[in-house]
């Protein structure tokens, strides 16, 4: 068949003779629908990743004891901060590897001998972002520790991580 027969091979193939899209269009337009696929898809799961990556991280800013001759107890405060995306509780205090297992005391009512902490047993919860002061009140009879003797501070969370702060008493 060729066309001067009256055009029937016209109406058999109505779309032979239309043009297609050209090779350098179609890639572009390949390319185009890839790339916003691929942002897409990273954007999902960046967010569907940003619920699984929480992390606590509790940074103890400062850390400084001082001595009351008044009470003869050492006052250690402690400013920290979570700086970290999600919320940390501060459970434990650790002086020198003992745990406190007496808590909310304060200068006046710590015991001759013993230590204490100035939050509940139950710890002290930080948002992400938040800060707080903590507060652990040594007796001057606790553990035979004397002025010069450098402690170990270690906060223990209730997500299992340990901060430690190495502080000299005055």
């Amino acid at each position: 068949m060729h066309l001067g027969q009256g055009g029937k091979e016209r109406e058999m193939y109505p779309l032979r003779e239309r043009k297609a899209v050209s090779p350098v269009i179609a890639t572009v337009i390949l390319v185009a629908v890839a790339i916003t696929v691929a942002v897409g898809v990273s954007y999902w799961m960046g967010g569907i990743s940003s619920q699984y990556t929480q992390f606590e991280k509790v940074e103890i800013q400062t850390g400084y004891a001082t001595y009351n001759s008044t009470t003869t107890d050492w006052l250690i405060t402690m400013v920290i901060k979570n700086s970290g995306s999600a919320d940390a509780t501060i459970n434990t205090v650790f002086l020198n590897d003992v745990p406190c297992l007496d808590a909310n005391f304060a200068a006046t009512s710590t015991p001759a001998g013993a230590w204490g902490v100035s939050f509940p047993l139950t710890g002290v919860s930080l948002a992400a972002g938040a800060s707080d002061t903590v507060y652990v009140w040594i007796d001057s009879g606790y553990a035979s520790l004397s002025s010069g003797t450098t402690i170990n501070v270690k906060l223990h969370s209730a997500g299992g991580m340990d901060y430690i702060k190495l502080i000299r008493l005055p």
